[in-house]
């Protein structure tokens, strides 16, 4: 069975791409299930754990995506929650669609994410199959980028079940020419974003956070 967690007594399934990214202060809180990187995997992953817990009838009261983004505008090491989220690489434009709209699918090309965390500061996120970095910000208009966030909140709405971004700053501000420049930040991203869980936790304890 995928991994369940529970925060404040609700059961609560962690999503990460990467081994790197659960570092030892996430592993003080939670196992996680690890969808691999990307949209395609993350949909694979989470979908196959949220069929298996329904047919238990273990739904999660909550799905928390979480890990590493890039953003040439927010600062490098600190955690921001997820407010919107769009998909950038969907471009049917040529057939006279909306850039970033699914063609035939009732829902805009941005989708909000309802939960608000006390204390974690907000950002908007675009989600893709490419790392973005240096000129290819100028094309990206949301505050930071990932690969996982929109194909978990497509599959979470498909099982009825809300969906928290957390995403902690590694790379960005300066050109990416190694995958070095990505792991050199993983250890804070780790424990901050592990101060993020906790203040979830506290929400849901105090109502801040109904699930």
């Amino acid at each position: 069975m995928p991994p369940l967690a529970t925060l404040a007594g609700r059961r609560v399934l962690f999503a990460m791409a990467a081994d790197a990214e659960y570092g030892p202060h996430l592993k003080a809180i939670f196992t996680p299930l690890m969808t691999g990187v990307g949209p395609v995997e993350a949909s694979i992953s989470l979908t196959r754990a949220l069929m298996e817990l329904q047919a238990d009838g273990a739904l999660p009261d909550l799905v928390v995506s979480l890990g590493s983004a890039g953003s040439r505008r927010l600062k490098r090491t600190e955690v921001y929650q997820v407010t919107s989220v769009a998909y950038r690489d969907m471009d049917a434009s040529a057939f006279g669609f909306e850039k970033g709209v699914t063609p035939f699918l009732a829902l805009p090309a941005t989708l909000p994410l309802s939960i608000s965390i006390p204390g974690v500061a907000q950002a908007s996120m675009s989600t893709g199959a490419s790392v973005i970095a240096g000129s290819a910000f100028d094309a990206v208009g949301e505050d930071m980028v990932d690969m996982e966030t929109f194909a978990c909140l497509r599959v979470c709405q498909g099982f009825g079940v809300p969906l928290v971004g957390l995403r902690c700053i590694s790379d960005g501000d300066a050109d990416v020419e190694h995958i070095g420049d990505w792991l050199e930040y993983l250890h804070i991203v780790d424990e901050k974003l592990a101060d993020a869980v906790g203040k979830l936790e506290a929400a849901i304890a105090n109502g801040s956070v109904k699930l």
